[in-house]
């Protein structure tokens, strides 16, 4: 059974930092790319950072030069560092795991139950 269980997330002032972790459990974490999402209210879930299952990492431009996504196989756990936090950073933050298919239509995710980041003086 695969879980994906978040944590780390909290309320810090403006230019602070966060470390948010994912506890991967089943045996996914080596196949799966892993990726944090985030959705503020009113708005649609974005994604902030990805790590492949190679190692390959990307960023949205909203984060990028201000947050590293990280794994660590002996722990079997992402994280997100992120520095220099603003108040739009202020979202709930998932971890997902996502493989394609063999389709193009056909692809396999699994999701954490999120972690709220508030941002705020």
């Amino acid at each position: 059974q695969v879980q994906l269980v978040e944590s780390g997330g909290g309320l810090v002032q403006p230019g602070g930092s966060l470390r948010l972790s994912c506890a991967v459990s089943g045996n996914i974490f080596r196949l799966y790319d892993m990726n944090w999402y985030r959705q503020a209210p009113g708005k649609q879930r974005e994604l902030v950072a990805r790590i492949t299952s190679s190692g390959n990492m990307d960023y949205s431009d909203s984060v990028k030069g201000r947050c590293t996504i990280s794994r660590d196989f002996a722990k079997i756990t992402v994280s997100l560092q992120m520095n220099s936090l603003k108040p739009e950073d202020t979202a709930v933050y998932y971890c997902n795991a996502h493989r394609q298919g063999p389709q193009p239509d056909l692809s396999y995710d699994f999701w954490g139950q999120g972690t709220q980041v508030t941002v705020s003086s």
